[in-house]
């Protein structure tokens, strides 16, 4: 399976899954399970902090001074982006719940990131956020 992830990857030019499936591949064939085990606990949130230090990295290049932070919230498009933001991370909250409580389901949605990544060109941070809004849905498919 991570074979035809690694060729998905390299089929839609998306570098992100390509890199990923081949870097499970080779701790995979680690002589111990460790590293896999470790990335499984650890994995997702050393990528959020990667993620968040690469969001922030041009506040601390200042490339975005402080006045500009405040003129954000003067703004609809601002307000309206941070209106998302804390939705975004309520969902991210409720999907985290929801894999522990159901880890069945990350099949499915490790099945829909690759496809809108392989074929839509997204970028694979979707999951935490696909399980909450699926955790808003949820009775509906009981």
């Amino acid at each position: 399976m991570l074979l035809v992830i690694v060729v998905l990857g390299v089929v839609s030019q998306n570098s992100t899954v390509w890199i990923a499936g081949l870097g499970l591949i080779v701790l995979r064939l680690w002589p111990s399970d460790q590293p896999l085990l470790w990335t499984q606990q650890y994995g997702l949130k050393i990528g959020v902090i990667i993620l968040t230090m690469g969001v922030l990295a041009p506040v601390a290049l200042e490339k975005i001074p402080g006045s500009a932070l405040l003129d954000t919230m003067k703004s609809t498009s601002g307000l309206a982006a941070i209106a998302v933001g804390i939705f975004v991370a309520y969902l991210g909250g409720r999907g985290a719940g929801l894999l522990t409580a159901q880890p069945t389901i990350v099949t499915g949605l490790l099945i829909g990131t690759i496809v809108g990544v392989a074929i839509f060109r997204g970028v694979p941070v979707g999951p935490l956020i696909a399980a909450g809004m699926l955790s808003l849905f949820a009775h509906w498919f009981k």
